[in-house]
């Protein structure tokens, strides 16, 4: 079992074969799925499932918190699994590619004091940028 599945199932969520479609697509460590493209693999596995269906699962995932929803420029919004691990992304500036990374240090620790312009910073996000090696290749 995928460890969203064991998530879910842990949390009493109710195990649509909907549902249950759209966790086994995401299922993954570097998968970051469009909608589009989870609704493409869902359809795959079970041909009856609607394109709002996946859409409403995924909305349910990220309340839940067990989906980040991922947005790292004007592209689509994509979906990661990875919600519960610390990580940041790592992104390719041509065709898209998302990679989670897990850099060592703290970058909450790295913002100095005189930076935070009295803020309590609670979260960081890091996107780093760059060429894939297919795209750096081409």
């Amino acid at each position: 079992m995928s460890d969203l599945l064991e998530r879910l199932r842990g949390r009493g969520w109710r195990m649509t074969a909907q549902r249950r479609v759209v966790a086994e697509v995401l299922d993954g460590e570097h998968v970051h799925l469009t909608a589009d493209e989870v609704h493409a693999r869902a359809v795959a596995k079970l041909p009856e499932i609607s394109r709002a269906t996946v859409y409403n699962t995924l909305g349910e995932l990220v309340s839940l918190g067990e989906v980040l929803e991922v947005a790292t420029d004007k592209r689509a919004k994509r979906y990661d699994p990875n919600a519960h691990r610390p990580h940041h992304h790592l992104v390719c500036a041509r065709c898209g590619a998302i990679r989670d990374v897990h850099p060592t240090g703290n970058p909450l620790a790295d913002l100095p004091d005189s930076e935070r312009y009295g803020f309590t910073v609670s979260d960081v996000e890091v996107t780093y940028r760059g060429l894939c090696p297919n795209c750096a290749a081409a």
